[in-house]
């Protein structure tokens, strides 16, 4: 019995070895099915990603973050392959017909490193949100840098990002959300957190790790999705903004501003909520009047003035305050312009004050905010020159840039105040992406060089995220939404569309010089 026994065990032995023998050699062997293309930045040399290699057959396939494709195609391996190679903001060299791309010898477990000139200022690193953000690298046997690399919650696609530091993290909250079983996901925010860089967090360049609030099994059939933290009362999709965290009595609490919208995206209602970083749940501090003309929302940030502790509130140029309270922040009559209008205008009802032929400039309550699409009605009107206004932002001094979205932030390298904004109709309608400065938080702003591009693609909500800052602020980090919404691109990238990207930008780079136009005596 016990040498059967002891046969049996040997037996068993042998076929877990040979299991283990197929199983890695089936491993082995899926790994060098493919062939790799690298690609990189010919000034870096890290990984490009969002290149698209395309075959004359018209096959796409488009980088991971780490600017690898794994290339497989039945047909198309042992033999040459000419691939196209385009990239936004990316430029790769002509052959001598003026094809830009490369023929590479496809085979098995081989590999090809291209070499892209980057065009863009800043360069592209990862992306943040959505499905196979590594999956390439991950099917070539590479090391990835993040904990979920091809599937985090659930989650293929988030509309524009939020931050908020809470405690020692990063919380992270997006509009809507797509999921894989199904096309309609979450629209009532979804959230997560992430561990501060110093802190047990990655360095910006190389990812966030994202820890999701999810969907347990009670709330079928989105159990393991990225779960809403904002289901306030009312129908239709939550979005939120102007997150702020305050001190108050001893401790923290988060707050931000909510709207419920109806179609086509119009807002009905708005106010005030907090965040219950236990329960994971955003609740209702205050419905606001629609008709307001001032209200939290953007990207705030907080400063002291004149012994005032302030939150300035701006998408992206901080025209609205109020004292940095919670009760203060509840009620609407505290908050305050800083604009030339008279107090009590309002959008389509206004007109400019002055005093000795000079615009009155001043922090002024029950008015609306001044923004750079109002500076342009106004000087329509004939109400102010082009000179007088807040935003003197040219594309090379002659073209006035619209700045649609973005956000301010103090830099100490630089020493000034900088923002990082999309321009609205651009060469493409909201996928220019601009850098600009001011010694005034208020502005004048009248320097600005564009450092993305976006060829009729969307890049929306840029924001800076001052927490990633390296070097004293030399290197700073942004991210925004890129999408095929509004860009009349109906061509939507695999994998990419309706998700955040992270740029890294260098403030000492030798081509970010600013067009610099003085700014008018009448300006503050």
């Amino acid at each position: 019995m016990r040498s059967i026994a002891r046969t049996t065990l040997v037996a068993r032995s042998a076929l877990a070895l040979l299991a283990g023998c197929v199983a890695a050699n089936a491993s082995a062997a899926e790994e060098t099915r493919y062939f790799e293309i690298h690609v990189v930045d010919q000034a870096t040399g890290r990984g490009v990603p969002l290149v698209q290699l395309r075959t004359v057959n018209n096959i796409s396939y488009y980088t991971d973050s780490a600017g690898r494709v794994a290339f497989h195609e039945p047909g198309l391996m042992n033999q040459r392959v000419f691939f196209h190679v385009s990239s936004h903001g990316y430029e790769f060299a002509k052959d001598a017909f003026g094809y830009r791309g490369a023929r590479l010898q496809v085979s098995a477990g081989g590999k090809a490193t291209l070499k892209i000139k980057r065009l863009n200022i800043a360069e592209r690193i990862y992306r943040v949100t959505g499905a196979g953000i590594y999956r390439d690298s991950q099917l070539l046997g590479h090391p990835t840098p993040i904990r979920q690399p091809v599937l985090n919650a659930q989650v293929f696609g988030s509309d524009s990002v939020v931050t908020a530091l809470l405690g020692d993290r990063i919380y992270w909250f997006w509009g809507d959300t797509h999921r894989p079983s199904y096309p309609l996901g979450n629209f009532h925010v979804p959230g997560a957190t992430s561990k501060r860089p110093g802190h047990g967090g990655l360095d910006p360049e190389t990812g966030v790790d994202l820890e999701y609030f999810l969907a347990t099994t009670k709330q079928a059939p989105q159990a393991g999705f990225a779960k809403p933290t904002a289901r306030l009362p009312g129908k239709g999709p939550t979005w939120i903004n102007g997150l702020v965290t305050l001190k108050d009595k001893g401790r923290e609490r988060l707050f931000g501003m909510y709207v419920k919208i109806k179609p086509p995206l119009s807002v009905y209602q708005r106010g005030l909520i907090e965040f219950d970083a236990g329960k994971q749940k955003w609740t209702q501090v205050v419905e606001f009047d629609l008709k307001a003309p001032l209200f939290p929302f953007g990207h705030p940030l907080k400063r002291t003035e004149q012994g005032v502790d302030y939150v300035y509130f701006g998408d992206p140029f901080p025209l609205v305050r109020v004292e940095a309270t919670a009760k203060k922040l509840a009620e609407l009559s505290n908050y305050r312009a800083y604009t030339c209008l008279a107090a009590g205008s309002r959008k389509m009802s206004n007109s400019v004050e002055r005093i000795d032929g000079k615009l009155k400039w001043g922090w002024k309550p029950d008015t609306v905010r001044f923004t750079p699409q109002l500076q342009a009605r106004l000087i329509k009107q004939g109400q102010i020159k082009a000179s007088e206004g807040l935003f003197q932002l040219f594309d090379d001094d002659t073209k006035p840039i619209l700045v649609h979205r973005g956000s301010v932030c103090w830099n100490e390298f630089r020493g000034k105040w900088i923002m990082i904004g999309n321009q609205q109709y651009g060469s493409s309608f909201l996928g220019e992406v601009w850098y600009a400065e001011a010694d005034r938080m208020v502005g004048p702003w009248n320097n600005a060089r564009k450092i993305v591009t976006h060829q009729k693609y969307s890049f929306y909500n840029p924001t800076q995220h001052p927490y990633f800052d390296k070097h004293g602020g030399r290197v700073i980090f942004f991210e925004g939404t890129y999408t095929a919404l509004f860009s009349g691109n109906d061509q939507k990238t695999p994998r990419y569309n309706y998700n955040q990207i992270m740029y890294k930008l260098d403030l000492g780079h030798p081509d970010l010089k600013l067009n610099d136009r003085s700014a008018s005596p009448n300006n503050p």
